[in-house]
C-alpha cells in the first residue's frame, strides 16, 4: 500500500529537493490538460500547454542543479512513496538529486523544451500534409504533443530514480514512447500512401529494445541476488564484497541493455528506421533522451564496471567498433535524416567507448555537447524538409491565401504519385543551392556540422578530443578506430553540406524553397549558440565539468583528462582534410540533376555496400527474422492448425468424443439405463395387474372382504392371546 508523503508541506532535506517529483508531474499535467481540453484550445493552445510543461521541468531542473552544487559530494534523496516492500525487497519511489542526475535533467529538459517549441511550428505543416480535414489535423496535433510530454516524463523518471528498478520504469517508458512516436503516422506516409512502413519501423524499434531490456532485467535480477538491494548506494557500497564473476555477469548483461537502448552493435538497426517519425521525434530520440540512457546507465554504474575489467573491455570495443561501422554507412546515404541517424549511432559509439575505458566524464561531456549539435542538425534538417515540401506542395498560407493553389498542389502531388514519380523532400539529390533560399537554416546547419566534425573551438572539438586523448592513453586500438570514425564524420558532414546547400538547385522545389518561420528557426539559433559555446564547460586546464561530476563519481572515477596537443592537432587536421576531400568531390564541381554520385565512381562496390548499409538488415532477415518467420509459420500452420486442430482436435478429440458419446448413448443409456427403467416399469405394471383383482368396484365384495378381515382378527385374538 502506498504511503504518500507530503510533497511541499515539509521543508526539504536540502535546498529544492522537495521539488523533484515535479520533474514528472509537470509533463504529466501537460499531457492530461491536452487530453482534456486540447480540442477546445486548438493548435496554439496545445503547443503552449506542452511547451510550458517542458519549460517548467527545465526550471525545476535548474533549481535541483543549484541544490546539487551545494552538496559537494553524495546525493540528496527525496522519497515520494513506499513503493515495493516484499520480504527483503524494500524499494521506495525516490528521486535522486546529484550532479550526474541533474546534468541529465538539464540536458533533457532544455533540449526537450526547445524541441517542443520547434515542433509547434513543424507539426503545423506536417499534419496538413498528412490529413485532409481540420478535425483529423487537430486530433493528430493533439496526439503528438501528448506523446512528447509523456516522453519527457518517462525520461525524467529514468534519470532521477534512486534505484535500478525506478530507472527501469523510465527505461521502459521511453521505449513505449519511441514506439508511439516512430510509428506516429501509422496510417499515412508523406505521399499519402499507407503507413505500414512507419508501423514496421516502430515495431522494429520496440522488438530490438525488448532484446536489450531482457539483458537489463537479468542484470537487475543478478544484482538483487548478489547485493540484496537495487538501491544505488547500497549496491555500490558492497561491490567489493561480491565475487568478480557475478559483477562481470551483471556488467555484461547491462551492456546488452546498452546495445539496445543506445543503438550499438548488434542492436543498432532500429535507430535508422526511427526516421519514420516526425523530425522533432528524431531530434528528441537521437539527441537528448532515449539513446543516451545506455551511456547514463554505465556512468551511473561506474563502481560496478570499474570492478569488472573484462566487461569494461567489451564495452569499450563495442563502442569503438560501432563508431567506425556506423560512420562508414553514413558516407553512402542520400536521405538527409539517415545520414544524421547513422551519425548518432557513431557518436554514441564514442560515448560508450569512453565510459567503457573508464573515462566517465569524457563520455558524459560528449553526451551533453552532442545533445546540442545533434538536436540542432536534426531540427535543421526538418527545416530543410519542410522548406522543400512547402515549395513542392504549397499550402494556402504559402500561396497568398488562394485556396485553388492548395487544391492544385494536391492534384500535382497525386499525379506524380500516380506515375510513380513521388518527390522525396528528404533526398539530398533533390536539393542543392538552398543556402540562398533558407539562409538562417544554412548557417545554423553549418555550425552544427562543424561542431559534429570536431572543428575548434566548437563544442564537439572539446568533447570528442577528450575521448580521443583518453583512448590514446588507455587503448591505442580504440584510439585508431575512433580517429578513423572522426575522419569519416567530417567527410560525410562535408558531403551533406555541399549536396544540400551549395551548387545549383536540382529540383523546382529547391528553387522555390522558403525559410521556416521564427517558431522553428528560433530554437535553432539557441541550439547553435549552445553548439558554439557548450565545449567551454570543460575547458582544458579548468575542467569545470569534471569537478562538477566529482560530486557524484568521486575522484576515483571523475579524473580530469589533460589536454593533448598532438591529439588535438591530428584530429583537427584530419577533420579539415576530410572536409577538403568532400569539397573536391562535391563542392568544386557540384552534383547536377541526374548525375551519378562521384563517390560511387571512385569506390564502386564499397560505396554500394555503404549505401545498402552493408546489407546488415538483409543478413538479419536471413539469419534471424526469416527463420523466425518460418518457425512461426510452421508452428501456426503445421503444428497448431494441421496437427493440433485438424488431426488432434478433429481426429483424436472429436472422434474420441463422438465414440464415447455413441458408447454412452447406445450400450449405457439405451441398453443399461433404459433397460433398467423398462424393467422397473414392467415389474410395476405386472404387480399392478396382479393386484387389480382387489379393486373390482363392487360394494358387496368390499363388505365381504371387511367381514372376513374382522373374522381373522377376532380369531387371532381368541386363539393366540
Amino acid at each position: 500500500m502506498f504511503d504518500i508523503l507530503p510533497l511541499l508541506s515539509e521543508a526539504p532535506t536540502s535546498g529544492f529537493v522537495g521539488l523533484a517529483p515535479w520533474l514528472v508531474f509537470f509533463p504529466v499535467i501537460g499531457l492530461l490538460l491536452n487530453i482534456i481540453i486540447g480540442k477546445r484550445v486548438g493548435e496554439k493552445g496545445i503547443g503552449l500547454i506542452a511547451s510550458t510543461a517542458a519549460g517548467a521541468t527545465f526550471v525545476v531542473s535548474v533549481l535541483l542543479a543549484i541544490t546539487a552544487s551545494g552538496l559537494h559530494e553524495g546525493a540528496a534523496v527525496y522519497t515520494l512513496v513506499d513503493w515495493i516492500n516484499i520480504g527483503e525487497l524494500d524499494i521506495s519511489w525516490a528521486f535522486r538529486v546529484d550532479t550526474l542526475s541533474t546534468t541529465m535533467m538539464l540536458v533533457v529538459s532544455l533540449v526537450g523544451t526547445l524541441i517542443h517549441i520547434y515542433a509547434v511550428g513543424y507539426m503545423h505543416y506536417d499534419v496538413q500534409y498528412k490529413e485532409t480535414t481540420p478535425e483529423e489535423r487537430l486530433k493528430n496535433y493533439q496526439r503528438f504533443f501528448i506523446y512528447m510530454n509523456l516522453f519527457i516524463a518517462a525520461m525524467m523518471i529514468l534519470v532521477s530514480g534512486d534505484s535500478y528498478l525506478m530507472l527501469f520504469v523510465g527505461w521502459e517508458g521511453v521505449g513505449l514512447c519511441s514506439y508511439l512516436l516512430i510509428g506516429f503516422w501509422f496510417t499515412k506516409n508523406p505521399d499519402g500512401t499507407t503507413g505500414v512502413e512507419n508501423s514496421l519501423a516502430g515495431k522494429k524499434a520496440f522488438v530490438a529494445n525488448r532484446v536489450g531490456d531482457f539483458g537489463f532485467l537479468i542484470a537487475m535480477f543478478l544484482t538483487f541476488w548478489a547485493f540484496g538491494s537495487l538501491q544505488f548506494d547500497q549496491v555500490f557500497a558492497n561491490a567489493e564484497g561480491v565475487s568478480q564473476g557475478v559483477i562481470v555477469a551483471i556488467a555484461l548483461f547491462m551492456l546488452l541493455g546498452v546495445t539496445g537502448k543506445s543503438a550499438q552493435i548488434p542492436l543498432y538497426v532500429w535507430l535508422p528506421d526511427a526516421m519514420a517519425g516526425p523530425t522533432p521525434v528524431s531530434a528528441l530520440i537521437h539527441a537528448a533522451t532515449m539513446v543516451t540512457a545506455g551511456v547514463y546507465l554505465v556512468a551511473r554504474s561506474a563502481p560496478l564496471f570499474s570492478a569488472a575489467h573484462n566487461a569494461q573491455t567489451a564495452v569499450m570495443y563495442v563502442g569503438a567498433a560501432t563508431a567506425l561501422f556506423a560512420a562508414t554507412i553514413a558516407v553512402g546515404q542520400y536521405d538527409i535524416k539517415k545520414v544524421l541517424a547513422y551519425s548518432t549511432i557513431s557518436q554514441l559509439g564514442f560515448m560508450v567507448a569512453a565510459v567503457g575505458m573508464g573515462a566517465y566524464v569524457a563520455g558524459v561531456f560528449h553526451l551533453v555537447t552532442h545533445a546540442f549539435f545533434k538536436a540542432l542538425l536534426f531540427l535543421s534538417s526538418g527545416s530543410v524538409i519542410i522548406a522543400l515540401e512547402r515549395a513542392h506542395h504549397p499550402l494556402p498560407e504559402d500561396s497568398e491565401g488562394h485556396a485553388d493553389a492548395h487544391e492544385s498542389g494536391h492534384a500535382e502531388h497525386g499525379e506524380e504519385e500516380h506515375h510513380g514519380e513521388h518527390f522525396d523532400p528528404q533526398d539530398m539529390r533533390n536539393m542543392g543551392g538552398l543556402r540562398k533560399q533558407i539562409p538562417v537554416t544554412f548557417w545554423v546547419y553549418l555550425i552544427g556540422a562543424l561542431a559534429l566534425s570536431g572543428i575548434p573551438p566548437l563544442a564537439g572539438f572539446f568533447s570528442k578530443d577528450e575521448i580521443l586523448a583518453d583512448a590514446l592513453h588507455e587503448a591505442q586500438g580504440v584510439y585508431w578506430l575512433l580517429t578513423a570514425a572522426a575522419f569519416l564524420t567530417a567527410f560525410y558532414m562535408g558531403r551533406q553540406i555541399w549536396l544540400v546547400f551549395f551548387g545549383e538547385a536540382r529540383t523546382h522545389a529547391a528553387e522555390e524553397a522558403k525559410e521556416s518561420p521564427l517558431m522553428m528557426t528560433g530554437p535553432l539559433m539557441v541550439l547553435a549558440l549552445l553548439s558554439l559555446l557548450g565545449g567551454f564547460i570543460n575547458f582544458p586546464g579548468i575542467h569545470t565539468f569534471t569537478h562538477w561530476l566529482e560530486g557524484t563519481l568521486g575522484h576515483e572515477f571523475a579524473h580530469a583528462t589533460e589536454f593533448n596537443p598532438t591529439v588535438a592537432i591530428v584530429s583537427t587536421l584530419l577533420a579539415l582534410g576530410a572536409i577538403g576531400i568532400s569539397w573536391l568531390l562535391y563542392g568544386r564541381k557540384p552534383l547536377q540533376a541526374g548525375q551519378k554520385d562521384p563517390l560511387q565512381k571512385g569506390l564502386g562496390f564499397l560505396f554500394t555496400g555503404m549505401n545498402h548499409k552493408w546489407y546488415v538488415d538483409e543478413i538479419y532477415e536471413a539469419v534471424f527474422i526469416g527463420p523466425y518467420k518460418w518457425l512461426a509459420n510452421f508452428l501456426a500452420h503445421v503444428v497448431d492448425w494441421r496437427f493440433w486442430h485438424d488431426w488432434f482436435h478433429d481426429s483424436v478429440i472429436a472422434r474420441g468424443f463422438r465414440g464415447l458419446v455413441r458408447f454412452l448413448a447406445n450400450p449405457i443409456d439405451i441398453g443399461l439405463i433404459d433397460g433398467i427403467s423398462r424393467s422397473l416399469a414392467n415389474t410395476i405394471q405386472s404387480l399392478g395387474n396382479g393386484l387389480s383383482f382387489l379393486q373390482s368396484g363392487y360394494v358387496r365384495n368390499y363388505a365381504l372382504s371387511l367381514f372376513l378381515g374382522v373374522v381373522v382378527i377376532l380369531g387371532y385374538l381368541i386363539f393366540f392371546t
